[in-house]
């Protein structure tokens, strides 16, 4: 998702509704953009955050499990694997399948709920970690990599697409 230049038209579509339905559930672009701003700058990443919240003024994302570091940074390299081969799960004989496949297992069950501060502002929205094709691929959501990973640059571009005619 981050690699934006690289989908197909389809993919831009679905992914420029998809956060723009998040951010307009957040009270608009420039929120959504403020609390990514705001994840980027948190040192250590907010996913590790042993209270399972992250706060800002704007609003909230909170989750019902911890995430550790380990896993977070097992994540990460897989993400990277993920753009080349269009799966999370690297081959089944690879080195560190079963370690990706743990981490898939360990976060899968994890509900994000990110709510504005302000009622007026929108009503929040839910999301998971991943997108489970079948038992061989996993993808990560979308939104889960936009608001975590994905630089703010990318995600006002997705925000602001317009579908050529």
């Amino acid at each position: 998702m981050c690699d934006f230049n690289a989908l197909t038209d389809e993919e831009k579509i679905l992914h420029h509704q998809k956060l723009l339905h998040c951010a307009n559930a957040f009270g608009g672009k420039n929120f959504f953009l403020q609390l990514l701003e705001a994840i980027r700058e948190t040192k250590p990443h907010p996913l590790v955050a042993g209270n399972s919240e992250f706060n800002i003024e704007l609003g909230t994302i909170k989750w019902n499990k911890v995430i550790f570091n380990d896993k977070l940074q097992l994540l990460l390299k897989a993400r990277v694997n993920e753009s080349k081969q269009d799966n999370l799960l690297p081959d089944k004989d690879a080195k560190n399948y079963k370690k990706i496949l743990n981490v898939v297992r360990t976060l899968k069950p994890i509900v994000f709920n990110v709510k504005p501060a302000d009622k007026e502002d929108g009503s929040g929205f839910f999301f998971q970690p991943f997108d489970i094709i079948d038992e061989k691929k996993t993808k990560l959501n979308p939104v889960f990599d936009a608001i975590f990973f994905c630089s703010v640059d990318t995600v006002k571009k997705v925000l602001n697409y317009e579908a050529k005619v």
